[in-house]
């Protein structure tokens, strides 16, 4: 089976994504929405399709990436029943089952954290999506959207710790670098829920933890209830326009010799190699602008801000890396001509230059 554990910094949020080789169908869990390029771009490199994205709860630190998901990819979105959500192709209930595929996840009800929340299951019981119900030697909160410490434990102990001891448990956050746990591990080692503890020291711990309420939490859970469509999320959204780009897993924009091409009025092109390579076999792109990526960043003020720039060299690496070089130093509209010099004259375009 394909699998991606993914990360967003800013709400120490997992996002995991599960694909069929065979077939190429695949399923994301608990996608974000500032992270949906990243995520639709690794899809795309996987060479996958992806059929489902899966809320493990109505989140209130982050608004998910469901609806633009949606929308870019046609994937459809499933949430649990009792979410109170609007706007999801499929409302999930205890025993429910998602294929993708010839794999299965089985759907097991853990509220507690929220009435709605949903632990995920792989067909084989060697995993599990734990959401926001069990975390790693922790568990999420229940002093808001109507949690309950006692359906917490209830939760944890009936679906989750009957699980088999080596089934890995994935959760939807950590906020310490943790990745990944195990149904044994827990059991034993969890201090709020594990060894010898009792249903009275559980509900004890969880209502004297005084935390402050997520800071998103006024924006995350209207949107998230309506399957992740903040305001104004067409714009925070929009890709570029300049000049038809593909966003890559990498975190590059990039643009094809023929867009170049077709838009070559419109830009600066960046040539990042070094002089004897710009006036070599492979020759240059006409009008050309020669910088050299060891002295980029101190030469960055020779570029236009009003026009979009493409860096260029031999196969991309470099030029990959003159993105970012001029990313820091405030410029925008950038892209990364993919394959490079090699690409441009293997598609037959013209040059200054070079050799037959």
């Amino acid at each position: 089976m394909i699998f991606r554990q993914l990360f967003d910094p800013q709400s120490s949020t997992y996002t995991y994504l599960l694909g069929d080789p065979k077939s190429g169908e695949a399923v994301m869990i608990d996608p974000v929405f500032e992270q949906v390029r990243r995520d639709a771009a690794l899809v795309a490199e996987l060479g996958l399709k992806l059929l489902w994205t899966l809320e493990t709860h109505i989140h209130a630190d982050h608004v998910t990436g469901a609806s633009l998901l949606r929308r870019r990819l046609a994937s459809r979105v499933a949430l649990g029943r009792q979410c109170g959500a609007e706007g999801a192709d499929r409302l999930l209930a205890e025993d429910d089952v998602i294929s993708f595929g010839d794999r299965r996840l089985m759907v097991r009800a853990t509220p507690g954290h929220t009435n709605g929340c949903l632990t995920f299951v792989l067909d084989d019981r060697s995993s599990a999506f734990t959401g926001d119900c069990l975390l790693i030697r922790g568990s999420g909160r229940t002093d808001f959207q109507q949690g309950d410490p006692k359906a917490m434990f209830r939760s944890v102990h009936d679906q989750i710790f009957t699980l088999p001891d080596g089934c890995l448990l994935y959760p939807a956050h950590d906020y310490r670098g943790l990745t990944v746990t195990s149904v044994a591990e827990e059991r034993r080692f969890n201090p709020r829920l594990g060894g010898e503890i009792a249903l009275g020291d559980f509900v004890g711990h969880m209502n004297n933890l005084r935390l402050a309420h997520p800071k998103k939490i006024d924006v995350a859970v209207p949107a998230n209830l309506k399957c992740g469509r903040p305001d104004g999320d067409d714009a925070a959204s929009a890709d570029p326009d300049w000049a038809p780009l593909l966003y890559t897993f990498a975190g590059i924009w990039e643009i094809t010799p023929h867009g170049l091409e077709e838009h070559r009025a419109d830009v600066q092109v960046l040539d990042v190699r070094e002089p004897d390579e710009f006036d070599g076999p492979l020759g240059h792109i006409a009008g050309a602008i020669l910088i050299p990526l060891s002295t980029l960043a101190a030469r960055a003020g020779e570029l236009r801000r009003d026009r979009p720039v493409v860096a260029v060299c031999r196969a991309g690496s470099r030029s990959a890396q003159a993105v970012t070089i001029l990313q820091q130093a405030g410029f925008t509209d950038i892209a990364n001509l993919a394959g490079g010099m090699l690409r441009w004259r293997a598609d037959g375009h013209s040059i200054e230059g070079g050799s037959a």
